[in-house]
């Protein structure tokens, strides 16, 4: 058998050689508080500040509209309470198939009294426009809406659902964590007023993140102490994880469109082999992020065969990473209109530029072994 492979990239990826070197004096040597105005913190902010220049770079914004957070997480919290916070009480509106830390922050606004509408999608994973418009009827404040989806990969237009919440007077965000690395995302294009970013997606540190901000939004920070990042967001900065951040952005964009068309040379790969078996395959007639597949084989459990091809040295996910101990189907299948059968079966493989052909291939000869076996148990059983 060959080595263990790693087909879970949109869950997390390794900190690239280059990204841990730029790191390594701020973990070491160079131990200044980049808010000191002694020689060592001159060093550590002018780090900071060429981290925000590599940052704004990869996604088309100016320096000024970065605000480094410690996570995609904090920042799409950040965006949802740190707006609705200045903004009146109206509704608020976001897809069905958010991440839940940007649905959780929405949901928290309505219990203190903000109308929350869920925008469905269509079976394809397409934003239903028609019911977004709808929705726009009522007086709406904040409109937010993921450019990629971490599950299907599948691609919003973002651009459009900005000129249209923006037409009806609301503020837009947009999390880019998974679309960051995969696809070309530029904040002045998309035309938000927030959008949220991750280092850990694109071979950069855990501990690291931004918010891009248009300078004209009003917003509330969610964490008061020494002002730092202009006072949106206080607490002494992770010059390491920042700096890391910011190569991993520059690194990131050098080589894009070459490392696309090899993951969806692998995708295309893979998906043959998956449709020889009979797979349904989500989101499969949409555009989708070059290096991710999701899909589902009736009568077998995705926890299962998870585990059974971890056990063979495949690493893949059964949804989402950051919900993966849930037994529930996935909620951007359900919103799908996939059958909770079906969806309680869904396998999520990931790609990047370190796989190969031949890792591929042997993954799919596991993957007709396993699903044989798991087949015949389910037949035993029944």
């Amino acid at each position: 058998m060959m080595s263990h492979v790693y087909f879970d990239h949109n869950a997390t990826t390794a900190l690239d050689s280059r990204v841990l070197k730029a790191m390594l004096p701020f973990l070491t040597t160079q131990q200044g508080n980049a808010t000191s105005r002694h020689a060592y913190g001159r060093f550590a902010r002018d780090a900071v500040e060429q981290a925000r220049e590599q940052v704004a770079n990869a996604v088309g914004a100016y320096p000024s509209q970065v605000v480094f957070t410690a996570s995609g997480t904090e920042a799409n919290n950040f965006a949802i309470a740190g707006m609705a916070a200045t903004l009146p009480n109206t509704q608020i509106a976001i897809s069905a198939i958010e991440h839940p830390c940007v649905t959780r922050p929405a949901e928290m606004m309505q219990s203190r009294g903000w109308t929350l509408a869920k925008i469905g999608v269509n079976h394809q994973c397409e934003l239903a426009f028609a019911q977004l418009e709808n929705a726009l009827r009522k007086p709406t404040s904040l409109v937010s809406v993921m450019l990629a989806n971490n599950e299907t990969g599948a691609i919003q237009n973002i651009a459009d659902v900005a000129e249209l919440a923006r037409k009806n007077g609301a503020y837009v965000h947009a999390d880019a964590v998974q679309a960051l690395g995969k696809i070309n995302v530029n904040f002045e294009a998309l035309n938000v007023h927030a959008m949220t970013i991750s280092s850990h997606k694109i071979h950069g540190p855990q501990g690291a993140g931004a918010l891009i901000l248009d300078k004209r939004v009003d917003i509330s920070p969610l964490l008061l102490g020494g002002g730092q990042e202009k006072g949106l967001r206080s607490g002494t900065e992770n010059v390491a994880a920042i700096v890391g951040f910011g190569m991993a952005c520059a690194l990131a964009v050098e080589k894009l469109h070459e490392h696309a068309l090899h993951t969806q040379s692998l995708r295309q790969q893979l998906e043959i082999g998956l449709q020889a078996l009979d797979a349904t395959i989500f989101s499969h007639h949409t555009a989708r992020l070059p290096n991710t597949s999701f899909f589902a084989f009736p009568n077998i459990e995705g926890e299962t065969l998870v585990m059974a091809l971890d056990k063979k040295g495949f690493a893949v996910a059964s949804g989402s990473a950051c919900s993966s101990d849930s037994t529930e189907p996935s909620h951007v299948l359900l919103a799908m209109n996939v059958p909770p059968d079906l969806a309680r079966g869904a396998i999520r493989v990931s790609f990047d530029a370190s796989n190969t052909v031949e890792q591929v291939s042997a993954f799919l000869t596991i993957l007709k072994q396993e699903l044989k076996r798991l087949q015949q148990m389910v037949a035993i059983a029944a």
